[in-house]
C-alpha cells in the first residue's frame, strides 16, 4: 500500500471473510487512521449467506472450539456462546448456524459504531484503475470510492444450472435454483413430490428443513457419489503430524499410499480415520500446492467427491435424522448425473444418467439443486466481475476454482503481472489452497492480509 495520509480500503462482501478482515484491519497499530468502507447489499452485514438463516435445525459442522474469528483467540465463539441462551442448558456440541450469524453481526457492529468503518448497503459494479494508481469503486447507488486498496471477499456463487442447453426449467415454478433464498422451500407443499440434486451439507439441510416444515412425501436425490457427508465422531486423542512424510510428495498417489499407512498406524492405537485426516488440516494448503497442474486435474476429476465426504462432515444428531428418513423409506438416494430437465405442465421430468447407457427418468413436483457454489470466474456474471475480467485485472484459473494470486492475495492480471491494488480473501483462493471455504482457513487469511496491507 502507497503511503498516504489516510489510506482507503475498500472491502467488496460483508460475510465471513469480509468480517473477518475487517476486524483483523482494525487490530492493526499501522492503520489505525485507514479509512475502511465495507460493501454489503445485505439488511445485515456480518453473516453473509452462510449463517443468515435462522432455522434452529441448520447447524454448524464444526464444534465451537474451532469457529473463533480470531486465530489468537481460540476459544473466543465458544466463550461467548457459554453466554448465550441457548447454552442454558450447558454448551451446545454443535451451535446453530443462526446462532453463529449472530455472533459475526455483533462483532461487526463494534467497528460499525466508530467513525473508522463505513458500511454501503449496495453492490459494488466496477473498481477501475485511476492514473495515480488508485482504484476508484463504483456503488450501484452512484457513490464513488477513491480506494488505495481493494478487496474481493466475495463468498461462494450459487451453483450453475445442472443441465444444458435447453434451460427452459430455470423459470419453472418448482425449479428451486438457490434453497437459500428466503421462503423458498416453504413454497413446497407437504404432499408433493421432491427431487435434490447432490448429497452434500446442504442436501442435509434442505431434507430437515423441510420435515420441519411437515413435508411428507418421499424425497429423491441424486447424487454422482451416492454418499452423504460422513458423521463427526466423538473428540478423541489427536494424531501426530506426518506432513515431513509428504512434503516432496509431487503425485496423488503418493500423498495416498502415505495416508494410508498412517490409517494403519492410527487403528493400531485405537485411533480411526478421522483423527489422521485432521492431523493433515494445517498442511492441506502445501500438500495441494505441491501436486503440478495434471495431479490437481487428476485429484478434481477421481477423489474430489470422496474428498468431500469425508472432510466436510455432517453433526451426528444429523446424519442420525437422514438414515432414520432412509430407513423409513421417505429419502431414497440413487447414484448418477442429472442430464436433462425438462418441463412438464406443472411438474419436472429429470433425466439422470445411471451406471447403465440409458438414461433413468424421474418426475417431480420440485426439483432443488443442492450442488456445490460456482467457482470458475469465467463464467461469474456480477457487473463487479465482469468489469475487472474485463480489463484483465483478474485471472480465472485453468482448473476453474477460483482466481490467480500472488502468496499475498493481489490479484495476477491476465499478463500473470500483481493488477495494482487488487486482493482477495475466501473460496476465490482455492486455486492456491484448495481448502479455502472454513473458518479456520479464511480467519488465517484476513489475518495475514491485513498484517500484509500495514506494512
Amino acid at each position: 500500500m502507497k503511503p498516504t495520509a489516510r489510506p482507503v480500503i475498500t472491502v467488496v462482501g460483508g460475510g465471513f471473510a469480509g468480517t473477518a478482515l475487517v476486524l483483523q484491519l482494525r487490530r492493526q497499530p499501522a492503520l489505525v487512521g485507514a479509512e475502511i468502507h465495507l460493501i454489503e447489499p445485505r439488511e445485515v452485514p456480518g453473516p453473509g449467506l452462510a449463517y443468515t438463516a435462522r432455522r434452529p435445525e441448520y447447524l454448524l459442522n464444526v464444534r465451537p472450539g474451532g469457529l473463533s474469528l480470531y486465530p489468537d483467540a481460540p476459544n473466543h465463539f465458544a466463550d461467548w456462546l457459554k453466554r448465550q441462551p441457548e447454552s442454558a442448558a450447558g454448551l451446545p456440541e454443535f451451535a446453530s448456524r443462526a446462532a453463529y450469524g449472530r455472533y459475526l453481526r455483533e462483532e461487526l457492529a463494534q467497528e460499525l459504531n466508530t467513525a473508522a468503518v463505513r458500511w454501503h448497503q449496495t453492490t459494488a459494479v466496477a473498481a477501475p484503475l485511476l492514473p495515480d494508481g488508485r482504484r476508484a469503486v463504483q456503488l450501484a447507488d452512484g457513490t464513488v470510492i477513491g480506494s488505495d486498496v481493494v478487496v474481493l471477499a466475495l463468498g461462494n456463487f450459487p451453483p450453475p444450472p445442472p443441465t444444458g442447453p435447453d434451460q427452459r426449467y430455470l423459470q419453472h415454478p418448482g425449479y428451486h435454483a438457490d434453497p437459500w433464498a428466503v421462503g423458498n422451500l416453504r413454497r413446497i407443499g407437504p404432499d408433493e413430490d421432491v427431487l435434490l440434486i447432490g448429497s452434500g451439507l446442504t442436501a442435509v439441510d434442505v431434507l430437515l428443513a423441510m420435515r420441519q416444515d411437515g413435508h411428507r412425501a418421499p424425497i429423491t436425490v441424486v447424487a454422482r457419489h451416492g454418499r452423504w457427508p460422513s458423521a463427526h465422531g466423538p473428540v478423541m486423542a489427536a494424531y501426530p503430524s506426518f506432513y515431513p512424510e509428504l512434503a516432496h510428495e509431487t503425485t496423488v498417489t503418493g500423498v495416498v499410499a502415505v495416508y494410508k499407512q498412517h490409517l494403519k498406524a492410527a487403528a493400531a492405537q485405537g485411533l480411526n480415520w478421522r483423527a489422521v485426516l485432521d492431523s493433515l488440516r494445517p498442511d492441506l494448503g502445501r500438500i495441494w500446492a505441491a501436486w503440478p497442474l495434471a495431479e490437481q486435474r487428476r485429484f478434481l476429476q477421481h477423489l474430489a467427491g470422496l474428498w468431500a465426504v469425508a472432510r466436510h462432515r455432517s453433526p451426528p444428531q444429523n446424519a442420525e435424522a437422514v438414515a432414520a428418513l432412509t430407513a423409513a423409506g421417505l429419502v431414497q438416494l440413487h447414484i448418477g448425473t442429472v442430464r436433462e430437465i425438462l418441463p412438464e405442465g406443472n411438474r419436472l421430468r429429470v433425466g439422470v444418467r445411471c451406471h447403465s447407457p440409458d438414461t433413468c427418468w424421474h418426475t417431480a413436483d420440485h426439483v432443488v439443486s443442492c450442488a456445490g457454489p460456482l467457482l470458475d470466474y469465467s463464467r461469474i456474471a456480477t457487473p463487479l466481475v465482469m468489469s475487472l475480467r474485463a480489463a484483465g485485472d483478474l485471472t480465472p484459473d485453468p482448473l476453474h476454482l477460483g482466481l490467480l494470486t500472488d502468496a499475498h492475495g493481489a490479484l495476477l492480471n491476465a499478463a500473470g503481472a500483481v493488477s495494482p491494488g487488487l486482493f482477495t480473501l475466501g473460496p476465490s483462493r482455492r486455486p492456491a489452497y484448495f481448502e479455502s471455504t472454513a473458518v479456520p482457513e479464511l480467519r488465517q487469511q484476513a489475518a495475514a492480509l491485513a498484517a500484509h496491507l500495514a506494512q
